[in-house]
């Protein structure tokens, strides 16, 4: 019964909140015009003869066209650049794709150690001319230079690779490096004549299929266990060697340079004196011609003084001598106001008698 009541209020609720307009339902027919469908139907056309008529050859490849069907059936001679080129559908032709990059070949047996876009094959096994064997990781580095060649001659794909470089590879190695012996290994002048020798030879029998080689880089060389230790040891005796004898040159060398510098050292003393006895001898040259400079200046000094007083000597001695004296005399006393003299006696002084004043100063007569 209580469900019962409880369904009822439910629907009553529902009734009261229930929504009194019905939702209209729409119905969208979408209507195209005869100008877009046309567009496309333009476009539709455009991708189906963009993605079976036009071929793209990208900026790192060469394009090889096959005719199968039609006019000039066959490999064509032209080579396609980077960009879209008409290539018919339908099997009727066929555009081949080469690459034309740097291409590398790595002869390895740790392929961590090669180039990611490298083609790795594994290690060269060289035997040297004195009868040893000798494992070389050797990198290839070569590219295309004739697609057209590469193509007709040695086949489409990674046929270059597969039966152009690899099978030359390793052969054109051991005729090149296994001219060495155990020990020229290690010598890296004669390593790289041979790496030379063995790019040579290859481009001999690959540049007439459309391929060059530009480097041949030997980048690691392994013994057997045993022999690489041999040779270790005798490296490292050959070192020691070495070492002595570098010890014993530079030790003379040494000896050369302290000689020289004890020289050096001498000479600068010697040199050193010589200029401190070249400064006093100039010193004293300096000072005997002052003084001798200045002993003449007081000589002729001197000689002028006496030659002064010689000249008023004589000057002296000439007539009017004496009245120049009176007059000097006369000056000596124009200044004095009162003289006191005795007039009386002998020694008495008459003003007024001239001729008494001229015999008290001595003055002569200018006729004497």
């Amino acid at each position: 019964m209580e469900n019962n009541e409880n369904q009822a209020g439910d629907s009553k609720i529902e009734t009261l909140f229930k929504p009194k307009f019905k939702q209209p339902k729409f119905d969208i027919k979408l209507k195209l015009s005869w100008k877009i469908r046309g567009l496309l139907l333009l476009l539709v056309i455009i991708v189906v003869a963009y993605s079976s008529l036009l071929e793209y050859v990208k900026p790192n490849e060469f394009g090889i066209k096959v005719v199968k069907i039609g006019i000039g059936r066959g490999v064509q001679k032209k080579v396609y650049e980077t960009g879209l080129h008409l290539v018919l559908p339908f099997g009727m032709q066929q555009m081949h794709k080469l690459p034309r990059d740097i291409q590398v070949l790595e002869l390895t047996n740790y392929e961590s150690t090669a180039s990611q876009y490298a083609r790795i094959k594994p290690a060269a096994h060289i035997q040297t001319s004195d009868g040893f064997f000798v494992v070389v990781d050797v990198s290839i580095i070569y590219r295309i230079v004739d697609p057209y060649k590469v193509f007709t001659i040695i086949g489409p794909g990674k046929l270059f690779e597969d039966n152009g470089i690899i099978p030359k590879a390793e052969p054109t190695l051991k005729d090149s490096l296994g001219q060495l012996t155990t020990e020229d290994f290690f010598n890296s002048p004669k390593r790289v004549e041979k790496s030379n020798m063995a790019k040579r030879k290859l481009n001999e029998e690959l540049e007439s299929k459309g391929i060059h080689v530009d480097h041949v880089l030997v980048r690691y060389f392994k013994y057997s266990d045993e022999i690489q230790k041999n040779i270790e040891e005798k490296k490292l005796k050959d070192q020691l060697v070495f070492k002595n004898q570098a010890e014993a040159r530079a030790a003379v060398e040494n000896a050369k340079l302290t000689r020289i510098v004890q020289e050096g050292k001498v000479i600068v003393i010697v040199e050193l004196e010589k200029g401190k006895a070249y400064v006093t001898r100039k010193k004293a040259e300096k000072d005997l011609y002052y003084r001798k400079k200045v002993a003449q200046a007081d000589l002729l000094v001197k000689l002028a003084d006496a030659e002064k007083i010689r000249l008023k000597n004589d000057a002296l001695k000439g007539k009017g001598a004496e009245r120049m004296v009176g007059l000097k005399m006369a000056e000596v006393l124009k200044g004095l106001d009162v003289i006191i003299l005795p007039s009386d006696g002998s020694g008495g002084v008459n003003p007024l008698d001239l001729n008494k004043s001229l015999e008290l100063f001595d003055v002569r007569k200018g006729d004497k």
